[in-house]
């Protein structure tokens, strides 16, 4: 996610991501960014890593029938913060619809490391 001390600003991402707006997604991720994920590839990485993603993403929901993709974050459950790194994860809960009918996946997990400024004030 960008770079920011606030652990938190994965929901930058998932807020770009509920609007369905991949620009904004890339826009919130730092560079270098890895998305793993069950489905295939299962691995996307670089500037260009969430905006290929979601492009897969919507191929894949068109193959199978999802669509009405939304990720609900829950309370972190681990927070380590460093002078000079930090990680979070945080419990996601999806829901979408699959050829019409309403599915709520749970169980996932979103997970950010990043690095941190030491200098006050950034």
């Amino acid at each position: 996610m960008s770079s920011s001390n606030d652990p938190m600003a994965v929901r930058q991402y998932v807020d770009a991501f509920n609007n369905g707006d991949p620009k904004a997604m890339a826009a919130a991720c730092d560079d270098p960014m890895q998305i793993l994920d069950g489905m295939s590839p299962h691995v996307w990485q670089g500037s260009t890593a969430a905006e290929d993603w979601w492009r897969d993403v919507l191929a894949e929901g068109e193959h199978v029938g999802a669509s009405g993709y939304h990720i609900n974050l829950g309370e972190p459950r681990h927070v380590d913060l460093t002078d000079e790194y930090g990680y979070v994860v945080v419990p996601a809960t999806m829901t979408f619809n699959l050829r019409g009918t309403p599915v709520t996946q749970t169980g996932s997990l979103l997970r950010r490391r990043f690095a941190r400024s030491t200098r006050s004030g950034v």
